[in-house]
């Protein structure tokens, strides 16, 4: 028998509510990273960011509700998937792209976010593959390895409160270092610590 995923134009048809709310935060990630290209096309107008920065939380908020509702409606064939890849566009690729826009432009800048970025890829497929091996007998996860990738919004509110106390200068930035020839600006080394996190086997937080 064909299964009803395989039909054609049943996909949206297959979706369950709490699915609905994993594609709002891969919309919200989606429409931050736009954000961030109408600041830079746009001569730096306030605005545009200040939407980036307001879609990040609200794609959390989503992302909190789509498992709640998950556990109170039926299985969906896709949500684990959904969530994955909606968490790396809103957690990872997101605030990776909040930075270079903020200025992290330098060669060892755009090494670390693209090594941010990996890590938080690396961190889902790890919890994805592992997720049976951690159930317990309920067939609940007791805890994650390595932090979850929402975390990133704590890099996302340093951001924040850096680009409203100095928008302009290199301050924010806590100034530039010149290594070989390419520049790295010492705060994006909290990128590169949170990546670390991400994938630590010895971290482990308790799930809710």
């Amino acid at each position: 028998m064909t299964s009803p995923t395989s039909r054609p134009r049943a996909l949206l048809r297959s979706f369950v509510p709490a699915d609905f709310l994993t594609l709002g935060n891969a919309a919200c990630g989606t429409g931050a990273i736009f954000a961030c290209l109408n600041h830079l096309e746009q001569a730096h107008r306030a605005l545009p960011l200040l939407i980036g920065f307001a879609l990040l939380p609200l794609a959390l908020l989503l992302d909190l509700a789509d498992g709640i509702v998950a556990r109170e409606s039926r299985h969906s064939p896709f949500g684990a998937d959904l969530d994955s890849l909606a968490d790396v566009i809103s957690f990872g690729v997101a605030p990776a792209v909040l930075g270079f826009t903020l200025g992290l432009r330098g060669l060892w800048d755009i090494l670390v976010l693209c090594a941010f970025v990996c890590c938080g890829v690396s961190r889902l497929a790890r919890y994805n593959v592992t997720a049976s091996a951690l159930a317990d007998a309920t067939g609940k996860v007791r805890y994650y390895e390595g932090t979850p990738i929402p975390t990133s919004l704590v890099l996302v509110g340093v951001l924040a409160i850096a680009w409203t106390l100095d928008r302009t200068g290199d301050a924010m930035w806590l100034g530039q270092v010149r290594i070989g020839g390419g520049t790295l600006h010492p705060i994006v080394l909290m990128y590169a610590a949170s990546g670390a996190a991400m994938v630590s086997a010895r971290l482990r937080i308790p799930k809710p």
